[in-house]
């Protein structure tokens, strides 16, 4: 009958509840809480994760936040983010008789834009059930909140601390007061010591399972002779350090031998260290090493030669690392399913070859910077791996069309190609990758000059794309734009900046084929103009962000169409003259303007 409220007569609190835990998506959950009272009230309770940006008053809106959600568990504050609070929740002032300034809601210790020590202390107080804190970057926070909230938060289990000017003194009171904690990140916290940590490794070891430390120039080898005595159940740990040496991280091999996830940026460490880590941390599944100078291949032997279960390989800027190195780790590790080159350049074609006769499981490959590998090697993983669903190149010379092919053939269920700056792959490999790999969604192809509307053709015929990137394929014209909107309709991402040839035929024809479009680059088009935007801007109602600097074409009139027509619109970047005064009063925040017109 119309009008009558089945669901709620019917459905008791507990089961609307459970239903809202199965609603993964923030904008569906807001959604929901527009129903009814009802609604609204049971999907704050069931909320269990709020983010809290930068404001106006973010102690406010500590406590604002605190009373609508009370279930709350997680919380992240970040104070690189914007956010608007409600202008009742804003602390205002108003003038005595005595012509001095009065505060009428708030409180002065609380920082004008950043969280203070009291509004840290507000939510240990606030939110009761709170289990994991991350704050990244609020620079207001000392060791006085942070001692204060620890009191209050006992049962803390996860604390992120990235960016914040906290001391000894506050990481103490974290040990003393939250003897639960498991996971606790410390980058680029500059004023801890080992004072501070090795606290934190001595009485809450039993239970940290990950721990991270970047920039911290004061912690040294004691704080990781700590970690490795008190510290059992440890099995991730992220270190830059410019200080540490082997002793460190040796003394962590041998007591942390539950370790499964090592990402290190140490300068000062050798292969005697990374030996010790083969040899003691059998469960080892993720190496991730940075900017080595002192590895060698004996590193990768260890490795290979004992941790069975490594399924991701990031080497970055490891110079002295050759094709025997991965050769070891491929033959060694052959359950591994990710692997990263970046900056090798001792690595080439023979040890990609080995990568592709013995991991068969590989899923996802990026190769960075890595002038010596050849399309020979870069064949042997279209022909060895199967089940490879994300490639990424990125200024590799000696790749070209041949290998592509042979990767189109070899690796049907390829999700995501991301190709940059590689001048050898052409119409012929893309063409390839459009004609066998239907599961295709993703594909980047930046600044790659010999790729034209050939290839584009085929990718639109083949593959029904969510994410395209041609920025810089100079080549591209409209029918290989237009191919991609008639066999995409789920594209939400375009990036066609710098296709001087592109005219609004396309971007009309994009307006027709994909109205789910939320994200579009045009910048650099030169002949796009007020009417392709203006069409795209009433057919693509979902459009949340568009750039378009230096279109010639484009001119306040346009701007104007996207501002009133896409309700949904958050930022646009635009050249500043482009924008009326009537424009800028509607809609000056979500606008952005060029640090210089040229």
């Amino acid at each position: 009958m119309r009008g009558s409220d089945l669901i709620n007569a019917v459905l008791p609190d507990e089961l609307i509840l459970e239903i809202f835990r199965h609603v993964d998506s923030k904008p569906s959950r807001d959604a929901c809480s527009l129903v009814c009272k009802r609604w609204l009230s049971l999907e704050c309770l069931s909320r269990d994760t709020i983010r809290i940006g930068a404001s106006a008053a973010p102690g406010n809106l500590v406590n604002l936040l605190s009373r609508r959600y009370p279930n709350t568990r997680y919380i992240f504050i970040d104070e690189r983010l914007s956010i608007s609070l409600p202008v009742k929740y804003i602390k205002r002032r108003r003038t005595n008789r005595d012509g001095s300034d009065q505060s009428t809601s708030g409180d002065d210790v609380m920082g004008t834009n950043s969280l203070s020590d009291a509004g840290l202390a507000a939510v240990g107080e606030s939110f009761l059930k709170l289990e994991n804190l991350s704050l990244i970057w609020c620079s207001s926070i000392t060791d006085v909140g942070l001692r204060s909230f620890a009191e209050k938060c006992r049962p803390l289990k996860s604390l992120d601390l990235q960016g914040c000017y906290i001391g000894d003194g506050g990481l103490t009171a974290v040990a003393e007061c939250c003897k639960f904690l498991q996971d606790l990140n410390l980058r680029f916290c500059e004023g801890l010591t080992d004072a501070g940590l090795v606290p934190v490794a001595v009485t809450c070891g039993r239970n940290l399972k990950s721990l991270g430390v970047a920039a911290c120039a004061k912690i040294t080898d004691l704080s990781l002779e700590a970690v490795g005595s008190h510290c059992r159940s440890l099995e991730s740990l992220s270190l830059d350090s410019e200080i540490i040496h082997n002793k460190g991280l040796v003394a962590v091999a041998k007591g942390c031998s539950m370790l499964k996830a090592l990402k290190l940026q140490c300068l000062n460490v050798t292969d005697d260290a990374l030996q010790a880590v083969g040899v003691f941390c059998l469960s080892l599944e993720t190496l991730a090493l940075y900017s080595f100078q002192k590895f060698t291949d004996r590193s990768l032997y260890a490795i290979g030669k004992r941790c069975k279960k490594l399924k991701n390989l990031t080497l970055s800027d490891c110079y002295f690392l050759s094709n025997k190195g991965l050769d070891s780790v491929a033959v060694g590790c052959s359950g591994l399913t990710h692997i990263e080159l970046n900056g090798c350049h001792n690595i080439g074609t023979d040890g990609l070859k080995s990568i592709g006769k013995n991991c068969v499981q590989l899923s996802e490959l990026a190769l960075l910077y890595c002038q010596r590998i050849e399309n020979d090697g870069l064949s042997e993983i279209g022909k060895g791996c199967k089940y490879l669903q994300a490639l990424h190149l990125v200024d590799c010379s000696g790749i070209g069309d041949e290998s592509i092919c042979s990767i189109a053939r070899g690796c049907k269920n390829l999700r995501k190609l991301h190709i940059r700056r590689c001048y050898e792959v052409g119409n012929k490999g893309i063409i390839a990758i459009g004609q066998n790999c239907k599961f295709l969604t993703d594909l980047s192809l930046r600044f790659c000059d010999r790729i034209g509307d050939e290839a584009l053709i085929s990718i639109g015929q083949g593959c029904s794309l969510h994410h395209l990137n041609v920025s810089g394929c100079h080549q591209i014209r409209d029918a290989g734009i237009i191919a991609i909107a008639r066999g995409s309709p789920q594209l939400s991402y375009l990036d066609v900046s710098v296709l001087q040839n592109l005219r609004d035929n396309a971007i009309m024809e994009l307006g027709e084929g994909c109205p789910l479009l939320k994200d579009i680059v045009i910048s650099h088009c030169r002949q796009i103009t007020d009417t392709g935007v203006s069409y795209l801007a009433r057919k693509c109602a979902f459009l949340e962000s568009c750039h378009m600097v230096y279109c010639p074409g484009i001119t306040e009139v346009g701007v104007a169409t996207i501002v009133t027509t896409c309700t949904r619109i958050k930022k646009i970047l635009v050249e500043k003259w482009k924008v009326s005064a009537r424009t800028e009063r509607r809609a000056g925040s979500i606008i952005n303007y060029l640090c210089v017109d040229l």
